[in-house]
């Protein structure tokens, strides 16, 4: 690293650190006008709101957007050093293009494995506190009636219910069919179950199990039975926030117990653990588009590049928006729908590099 390597890597990192904490800013100012009302209601006070909300807000609205953040950030500074001549001079003392691209790879490398490490292991358990606080003060309260639940609570069992409600804790028309080698070994009907906060088990009202033997079948009925099963209210009231709350680890194993329930919710945790990974991906990528297009010393100056850079910033999030829909209501898989945006942008990147003034 030279001292023109360093020149650029404090440009990059104090200019995108400025953006970020200047967007955070305004955002906040927002966010604020938006919930002072709820704010008022519950009376919470100010250190409540500041250490429960705002100090876990801050760093998982940055961490969300800092691909973009970044990207803006490169499009301004690099469109000023163009503007001021510096690129021309540093391109005709000898450095190639590629070489000039280091300290911006370097840059864009250290904050992409910091926003792998905030994404997977610090945010996640500031989540928690931010989604316990937001469900306290700012979302009103509300009951789950799922309804017409498929799952598969462990190898070889499946269950059935119509409909659960889960202020009251109790699944309606519930069926049990347990499987061994692909064939039916019995299967449990009840008119309603209903969970035990105190034993944690469930008490099976109006039932009737019948077993299946190769001379025929086994019938027996009763009028309650409590049971152990692999299954709690939880799984019916799981809100798709709940991932945020996970680190990396738990997000796998979490994702595996859904897909062997088979959760109706798996895609949307998949997208999430994908996420993870191709958001810092992202920065790299849109850093080097960033430097290709604000590289060239144009008639508009930096407007023009500031201008071009956003609309480039909102297609690539349009882009995700619409690849990772396909993915949560077609066949599309989520691993594909989210790096499809970063593969289309990787190709343009190259694209424009091979264009950028040598």
């Amino acid at each position: 690293m030279k001292k023109l390597d360093w020149y650029i890597v404090k440009k990059f990192l104090g200019t995108f650190f400025f953006t970020l904490a200047l967007i955070l800013l305004i955002v906040i100012i927002f966010d604020i006008s938006e919930k002072i009302d709820d704010f008022l209601e519950h009376e919470v006070s100010v250190k409540t709101i500041i250490t429960d909300y705002y100090f876990n807000f801050i760093p998982y609205f940055g961490n969300l957007f800092s691909p973009l953040f970044i990207f803006i950030s490169v499009i301004f500074f690099t469109s000023k050093m163009a503007n001021d001549t510096e690129i021309i001079a540093i391109l005709n003392s000898g450095m190639s293009f590629n070489r000039f691209l280091k300290p911006f790879m370097v840059s864009a490398v250290i904050l992409g494995i910091l926003s792998f490490v905030l994404g997977n292991f610090i945010i996640p358990p500031s989540n928690s506190e931010r989604l316990d606080f937001e469900n306290k003060y700012l979302k009103s309260k509300r009951y789950s009636r799922a309804k017409n639940i498929h799952m598969q609570i462990q190898p070889g069992q499946y269950m059935y219910m119509e409909s659960f409600n889960s202020t009251r804790n109790i699944g309606y028309k519930f069926t049990l069919e347990n499987f061994k080698d692909g064939k039916l070994e019995s299967k449990l009907k009840s008119d309603y179950i209903q969970y035990d906060t105190i034993s944690h088990k469930w008490i099976i009202n109006k039932y009737e199990v019948r077993e299946f033997i190769e001379d025929g079948e086994i019938i027996s009925s009763g009028a309650s039975i409590d049971t152990t099963l692999n299954l709690s209210p939880h799984d019916f009231t799981k809100r798709k926030s709940l991932v945020e709350t996970m680190n990396m680890f738990e997000l796998n194993d979490y994702i595996a117990q859904e897909e062997l329930k088979g959760s109706e919710q798996i895609v949307y945790h998949k997208i999430e653990k994908h996420k993870r990974i191709a958001f810092p991906f992202a920065s790299i990528i849109l850093t080097l588009i960033a430097v290709a297009i604000a590289s060239r010393k144009t008639r508009g100056g930096i407007g023009i590049h500031l201008g071009i850079g956003i609309l480039i910033a909102f297609t690539y999030i349009l882009f995700m928006q619409i690849s990772t829909t396909f993915a949560t209501n077609s066949n599309l898989a989520p691993a594909l729908a989210v790096w499809i945006p970063n593969l289309c942008y990787m190709v343009l990147a190259g694209i424009l590099i091979y264009k950028a003034p040598k």
